[in-house]
This record gives C-alpha cells, sequence and structure tokens, in this order.
C-alpha cells in the first residue's frame, strides 16, 4: 500500500484531469457516444498517462527536486530513490495494456499521435534526450502532452477533423507552452542549484514570464475565431493572461513569488474547465430541442 500511495502521490492526482478532460472532450465532439472507447480512454489518460509523465520525470529530476522547497505536496511529491524503480515498472505496468488496446481499436492517425505523446513522454525526462533541458523545446514538449489526448480522441474513431478543431489545438498548444514556462520560472533557483536547464534559466524569470503572458493572449485570442462559445471561453482565457502580467517585473532572485500565480494557474484550470463544459453542453441542449 505504501507504494501504491508513493506512485500515485507521483502522477499528480491534482493534474489528472488535465490529460483526461481533452481526450473525453475531443472524443465527444467527433460525433462519438459514451462507448467503451471512451470510458477506456479517459481511464488511460486519467491515471496511466499520468503516472508514466509524472513518474518518469521524478525518477531523472530528483537531484533537483530535494532542493526545491515547494515539492512534496499536490505540486510534486520526492519519493525516496528506493521508489525510484517501483515508480518507472508502475508507469510500464499501468500504460502498456491500455496502449494496445487503443493501438488495435483506433485509427492509423490516432496510432501515430499516441506514439508521438508516449514518446514526448520518454524523450522530456529520459536521457539522453531530456528534452527538459533544452530551452523552449521543453515548454514545446510538455505542451505536447496534454495536447496530444484531445488530437487522439478525435482522430481515435474517424481521421477526417474540421478546420475548427486545429485552431482550437493550436490555441491550446500555445497554452501548454506558456503554462510550462510559467511554471519554469518558479523553479530558476532550484534547477540551477541542481544544475538544470530550462527555458527559464536560460532566458532569465522576466523573459519568461513576459512571454507566458503573450502566449497566454495569442491563444485566447484564437478562440475568437471558432464558432460560438468560443468567444465566451477565449474571455476567460485572458484570466491567466492577467494572473501572469501581476508578475511583469519578477527578477530571478524573486522568481519563487511566481508561486503565487501557479496556485491561481491550478484553479483557473477548473473555472475554464467548468466555462467550457457548460457552454459546450448549452449549445447541444440548444440544438436538440
Amino acid at each position: 500500500m505504501t507504494t501504491i500511495r508513493g506512485v500515485l502521490a507521483a502522477s499528480r492526482p491534482i493534474s489528472w484531469i488535465n490529460t483526461a478532460y481533452p481526450y473525453g472532450l475531443a472524443y465527444l465532439l467527433a460525433g462519438n457516444e459514451l462507448d467503451w472507447m471512451f470510458w477506456s480512454g479517459v481511464a488511460f489518460f486519467l491515471v496511466p498517462y499520468n503516472i508514466a509523465m509524472y513518474g518518469i520525470n521524478d525518477v531523472f529530476d530528483y537531484e533537483s527536486d530535494i532542493r526545491n522547497p515547494r515539492k512534496g505536496g499536490v505540486e510534486g511529491a520526492v519519493l525516496p530513490k528506493s521508489m525510484h524503480a517501483p515508480l518507472l515498472w508502475a508507469s510500464m505496468v499501468t500504460t502498456v495494456p491500455f496502449l494496445a488496446v487503443m493501438y488495435a481499436a483506433g485509427t492509423w492517425h490516432s496510432a501515430l499521435w499516441l506514439t508521438a505523446a508516449m514518446a514526448a513522454i520518454v524523450a522530456y525526462s529520459a536521457p539522453p534526450m531530456r528534452f527538459k533541458e533544452r530551452p523552449v523545446l521543453d515548454s514545446m514538449t510538455s505542451s505536447v502532452h496534454f495536447v496530444t489526448p484531445a488530437i487522439i480522441g478525435a482522430t481515435v474513431r474517424a481521421a477526417e477533423i474540421p478546420t475548427e478543431f486545429w485552431i482550437a489545438v493550436m490555441a491550446f498548444f500555445l497554452w501548454g507552452m506558456a503554462s510550462h514556462a510559467l511554471g519554469a520560472v518558479q523553479d530558476v533557483k532550484a534547477d540551477r542549484e541542481g544544475s538544470l536547464s530550462s527555458v527559464a534559466t536560460a532566458l532569465g524569470a522576466r523573459i519568461v514570464t513576459r512571454s507566458a503572458a503573450a502566449l497566454y493572449t495569442v491563444a485566447a485570442l484564437l478562440l475568437f475565431f471558432l464558432p460560438a462559445p468560443g468567444w465566451l471561453v477565449g474571455l476567460v482565457g485572458l484570466g491567466y493572461t492577467a494572473n501572469t502580467v501581476r508578475f511583469w517585473n519578477i527578477t530571478d532572485d524573486t522568481c519563487e513569488d511566481v508561486n503565487r500565480a501557479w496556485k491561481a494557474f491550478l484553479l483557473l484550470n477548473y473555472m475554464t474547465g467548468a466555462v467550457v463544459t457548460i457552454s459546450i453542453a448549452a449549445v447541444y441542449r440548444l440544438f436538440s430541442i
């Protein structure tokens, strides 16, 4: 039980919804039903996917994490080295059965995106690729972690995707890059002490925070090009910009202050998710009357 609790803690339960929701929403918007493929995909992206993504990351980020004061809670567990092997085994054992099913039942398009998703998980944290230490590429790869579940959900039953979906995907991708960059800012000191590189350690806290605000803004504005209620979600999306610009003049020395923005970011995710859900439900209700 101690091992199971450790594995689940490493998987960041507070963030499970961030990967399961995109898959489930895209699957339904593609015209599919609440069938077994919906539930199996949601289950996979809810828990096993996060065990692999964060578990592998925690194993290879151990030296930095033990120096990071914000680790050890909802923002990331710090497990002893004795847990590293169980984490890696759990990453494989929990994901392989779901992957086998999704490869067998999906389309070749979804298979390609699923392969890209799993490759990004490994390449982000594990050497020799270690993309998380390659500035800018780290933010791009991190965003792929959250965008690919949506693309897989949309393509697992059919390959033809409307243009509007790809606009939403681009907005989501830019949002993901901004979110990773913002998260990296608060870890500038810890990463440098652990001899780790990131977009924030390379470019500095201030430049990255301002860049994140710009990316959030572009992502929100893209949503105004979508059919209603895209504009409403875009308005809510500007909340991420407002949350970030509060730290417009942040410095490397005060980088840890951005943790306040990160905690607000976690709350914004749930609020934005609620707006997206209610808005889409209202539209479907309107057209079903």
